[in-house]
């Protein structure tokens, strides 16, 4: 593989978890269920991606942040966060395609105690006439595909990735110091203890 490729794959491995936790955190502030209430009349409740599912927005935020990680790790972490990133995309998924597929009424509890003020998942089952879902939990279910790819992208080929670069490294000093170099090294804002 040459350094041409080996930064292409490296940069859709992060583009991918960056994008897909992006979307994630956009679909958590989103409506993706709408219940139905009939309490005398129906009454539309909208019910946001976070409200639906908690995990939502902290499984997106550890996304961005571990694709942003990425960029900047040795060997070793590149290969932990990229399990990770796996991990992330599966739960996301998993959790995002549960409410897409299955529209459960305890998605919906917690805007639906709010407005009515009953509580308890019978009580709810009992008012709730209809659960649609809107395109934001399928949305998520895509942008959790692509954190899942982006990990395996980024598992296949971390080990061919160039390193961080020197610039995160810093070079040891050479030969014995003393007091007077330590207060050298303050003076032009350096920490001596390093």
């Amino acid at each position: 593989m040459t350094e041409a490729t080996s930064r292409r794959t490296r940069l859709s491995a992060v583009l991918a978890i960056l994008a897909g936790g992006a979307v994630g955190i956009i679909g958590s502030t989103q409506t993706w269920l709408e219940a139905t209430v009939d309490d005398g009349s129906p009454v539309p409740i909208a019910v946001a991606g976070a409200d639906a599912l908690a995990v939502v927005a902290p499984l997106s935020l550890a996304a961005l942040a571990l694709g942003l990680a990425l960029t900047i790790v040795g060997r070793v972490l590149r290969h932990v966060f990229a399990v990770i990133a796996v991990a992330l995309g599966a739960g996301l998924g998993w959790g995002a395609f549960r409410i897409a597929s299955q529209r459960p009424v305890d998605a919906v509890a917690g805007p639906v105690t709010d407005a009515t003020g009953l509580s308890g998942e019978k009580s709810i089952a009992a008012i709730v006439t209809e659960v649609t879902a809107t395109p934001w939990p399928a949305v998520t279910v895509a942008a959790s595909a692509l954190i899942l790819l982006g990990g395996v992208l980024a598992l296949a080929t971390a080990h061919r990735w160039s390193s961080a670069g020197r610039k995160y490294r810093t070079d040891r000093a050479a030969g014995p110091r003393d007091s007077i170099d330590s207060w050298d090294d303050l003076s032009r804002g350096e920490d001596p203890t390093t």
